[in-house]
This record gives C-alpha cells, structure tokens and sequence, in this order.
C-alpha cells in the first residue's frame, strides 16, 4: 500500500508541471529557488568541516533551528494546500495507523524534503570528526528529516483542519505575516553584530539554549559528541526522539480526527439594514463608495493592505536607526511612506472586483461615478490617518513648526497616488488574489507587467510630489516660514492631481468597460 501512496503523490506533483506556462515558470523559478537555497546550505556545512568545532557547533544549531522552525512558520504564513489530506481518503476505510504511516511517507516526495535530506547528508561531513560524532551525525540524519516532515504534515493539517473557514484562513496569514515582520527587527540587529570580534560569543549565546529545544537539540547533539561533552550529546539525542514520537502520535491522532470528524462548516453571518448603503447617497458614485467601504471592511485582502501601512514605515526605520540616523529625523519618516502606501493601495483595485465588476458594465455606471467611489474610502480613512501622524511625529521632531509642512506632503502625497490610482486601475489592471483566496496567495498569472505597473505607481506618486517635497526640505532647512506656503501648494497640488485622474480615468473605465469585464474573466 506504501507504494501505491507514493506513486499517488508522483502522479499528483506530476500533474503540477500540465498547468499555464506562467504557472510552470513559477513552478520552475520555485525549485531553482530551492535548488540554490539548498546548494548554499550544503556548501556552508561542509566547509565547517574545517572550523573548530566549538564554532561549528554554535552555527550549526542556530541555523539549523531556523530551518526547523520555517517548516512551522512558513506552512501558516503562506497557506500551503495539503494535496493529500487525509479526509479526501476518509471513506477508503484505510485503518488510521497505517494511514498515517502511508501519509507520512509521501511527505518524503517533494522539494523541501529532497533539500532538507541533503542538508541533513551535509552536516554528516561537518561531524566526521571521529566514530562517535559521526555515529550521533547519522542519527540525526533519520531524526532531522522525521521531525521536520512530521512536524510540515502536523501544522499544514491542522491549518486545514481548524482554520477550514475562510475567515479563519485569513486570521492565520495575518498572524503569521506579522511574525514574520516582528522577525525583521531581529534581522538587522544580527546584521549590526560585530561579527568578526563579537559574532561567536553570541551565537554561542543562542545555540546554549536552542539546542535543548526541539528545535536544535537533533542538530546540537552531534556537535556536543565532537566536543567530548557526551553526557549532554546525549540528553539532547533524547530530546529529538521524544520530539519525533510526540510528533508521530500528534500526526496519529490528527489523522484520525480528521477522518471521524464531519467537515467544520463557516459560520454564517447574518447583517440588518443597509449597512454603509445607508450612509452614503442615493447616487451611482454613493452606491460604489458603500460597496468599496464593505470590501474594506470586510475582505482580508483589503485587511492585509492596511496593515501594511503602519508596518512599512517602521520596517524602514529600523535599519535607518541600526546605522545612526538621529530619532528626531526618523520622526519624518512615516507620515510621508504611509500617504504613499495608502496611495498606492488602490491601484488595481478593479482587479480585486473580479467578475462583479459586471454589475458597473451591465448597469451603465458613469466612469467618473465609478473613480469617486473607490476613492472615498481611501479619502475617508487616509486623510484623517494623515493628519493624525502629523500631529504625533511632529513634536518627535522636535519643532511643532514642521506640522503644516508634514501634513501638505503627506496629503499631496496621498491625493496624487489615488489620483493616479484612477487612471492605473481602469488602464492597466493585472491579475490580483481571487475573492476568497488568502490574502497571500499568488494570482494564477502574473508577468513583468504587473512589476513595472507598481514600481511605475511608487515612482511617478514620488515625482508628482517633489515640488511640495523641495519646499518641506526648505522648512527644515531654512525654517517655519516655508511651512504654510508647503501647505497650501501640497494641498491644491494634490487636488489638481486627483480631479485629472478622476477626470482622465472614468473616460479610460467607460472607454474600456468590456475590456475590462473580458480580463475579469481571463485571471
């Protein structure tokens, strides 16, 4: 039976390559992704072969328990589907410990567990340092690639097990994204170590309390026997088999859960009245403005944008701090980069439509109806998120002065990026996640041109602005009497900009409708 399950997973990662080519090169640009990932791994574990191996052993521990760690992030962050779950074989009346067993074995089929195996061949060489450690190197072998592929088929399951509602899906991704982000942090603190004097002091640090994790206990125990501390090689080689046989009854009895259980159903809402149909007017350009508020409201996908407008700004300040920049002047930094991501969040906001958008085709909305209404959303919340900045990271600067030049900028900033916004979305949508797909799924077709469509977005907001940016430079420089004149230009600017993309794109949205309802379709 063990062989039928494997030609079964063959069969299904063979079907993977009969798909759209842009889907193929993904696939493809994926394993390479893989492939190098995995050569650079390799190559760093066999040259430790030549370092000292208490050295060796910090590096080989640290590193090693972040790739155990990806295969429990990475899963929930990203939605991967599970091809063989096991409910799709719950009525085969397979009995449950071999089912596991049989499940168990596929994951062995695959990229991750074709690298992991030869990174886990790897740290073989690092360790043939003598019998014993390299006996403890082998052992690790089995252990490191049981836990990982366990522990890869525990968390995938239980994502498709408990979180088998869409809201669920898009709570988990969101959790996952801001663990990855909170991580960034970490990452440019590392990289600010002096490593060449203080780098093995602290990797020593952390590598004395991951290995007696789960996490770095199946790669440390090698490294302890290299170093003649055979008592704790030992602890720790427990340590990694007790982890594989929770691992495996945690895997069994979710197996069998998941095969007695009855497929958890969403939750159905019920809403009363109108919603935010009641609070805007009775017009065409009413009516798209409540039904754009509900997606931003609602939808994950419109979540996960606005998310990224506060975390962006403090994402870019790290590093900027790491390398000396004064706070005062890191002060300025987000009210600019929010305005314009917030800008640029709706810049193919007809795509997020998908097939509805037929409802404004067939029902004759006005182009210009169409392009106010998109925008009221982003007016209503940016520019309140705008001014509201300003007033926290002005006196951060340490010159309420540089208030009415902070908010000119960022509120020029956000009026020319949802002004051209109205022109890129009717002009140039691109495939974008699907209604009901998680929010950091990829679209099924993507191209160069959806890169060269946002970098265009970031960069023509960027020069549009530079005006109201030169005076905001000279209320720094040469003081407040330049704040009010960068105000008032940074508001009428804007302005100017967003009646000509509202003007310029409801033409290009009548014009093109059916070519825009024929690419709805299409992706």
């Amino acid at each position: 039976m063990a062989a039928q399950f494997l030609r079964l997973k063959l069969r299904l990662l063979g079907n993977a390559f009969r798909r759209s080519p842009w889907q193929l090169v993904g696939m493809l640009l994926g394993l390479l992704y893989g492939a190098s990932s995995g050569i650079v791994a390799i190559s760093g574990l066999i040259s430790l072969r030549l370092v000292e191996a208490p050295v060796a052993d910090a590096i080989v521990t640290v590193f090693g328990g972040i790739i155990v760690l990806g295969f429990v992030i990475l899963p929930l962050a990203f939605g991967v589907d599970d091809v063989m779950d096991p409910r799709k074989l719950a009525l085969l009346g397979i009995p449950t410990t071999t089912l596991a067993r049989n499940l168990a074995l596929t994951s062995l089929i695959g990229v991750p567990a074709v690298v992991l195996t030869l990174v886990a061949l790897a740290q073989v060489v690092t360790w043939s340092r003598g019998p014993l450690p390299l006996l403890f190197a082998l052992i690790s072998v089995v252990l490191l690639v049981c836990t990982c592929m366990l522990l890869s088929r525990v968390v995938t399951s239980t994502a498709g097990f408990l979180l088998s509602t869409r809201r669920a899906r898009d709570i988990s991704g969101l959790v996952g994204f801001l663990v990855l982000v909170a991580l960034v942090p970490v990452v440019f603190l590392l990289l600010r170590v002096d490593w060449a004097n203080d780098g093995y002091r602290v990797l020593q640090g952390v590598a004395s309390v991951v290995g007696w994790t789960p996490l770095g206990a199946v790669w440390s125990a090698p490294g302890d026997a290299a170093t003649g501390d055979i008592g704790a090689a030992v602890l720790k080689l427990l340590i990694a088999i007790a982890t594989v046989v929770l691992l495996w009854f945690a895997w069994r009895a979710l197996v069998f859960a998941m095969t007695t259980s009855s497929q958890r159903l969403a939750h159905v809402r019920t809403y009363r009245g109108l919603g935010w149909f009641r609070l805007f007017p009775a017009t065409a350009a009413g009516a798209v403005a409540a039904r754009s508020a509900t997606y931003w409201v609602r939808d994950a996908r419109y979540h996960v944008s606005l998310i990224v407008v506060p975390v962006v700004p403090l994402l870019m300040m790290v590093p900027l701090a790491v390398v000396g920049v004064p706070p005062n002047v890191l002060a300025l930094f987000p009210v600019p980069i929010m305005a314009l991501f917030l800008g640029w969040s709706v810049h193919n906001d007809v795509a997020y439509d998908s097939t509805a958008i037929w409802l404004h085709v067939a029902s004759s909305v006005p182009g210009k109806a169409d392009r106010i209404g998109r925008l009221t959303p982003a007016l209503l919340l940016g520019v309140p998120v705008i001014v509201l900045a300003a007033f926290i990271t002005a006196p951060l600067f340490g010159d309420d002065a540089i208030l009415p030049a902070l908010i000119g900028l960022g509120l020029c900033i956000l009026f020319a990026g949802l002004g051209l916004a109205s022109v890129t979305s009717a002009q140039f949508p691109y495939p974008a996640v699907r209604p009901g797909d998680s929010p950091f799924a990829q679209p099924q077709a993507v191209g160069t041109a959806s890169s060269l469509i946002q970098s265009f977005s970031f960069f023509f907001t960027a020069a549009l602005s530079a005006p109201v940016a030169w005076l905001a430079w000279l209320t720094l420089i040469e003081g407040s009497k330049w704040a009010l004149p960068t105000l008032g230009l940074g508001i009428a600017l804007g302005l100017v900009y967003l009646a000509i993309g509202v003007w310029g794109g409801g033409r290009i949205f009548t014009r093109r409708g059916p070519a825009i309802l024929a690419f709805s379709m299409r992706n």
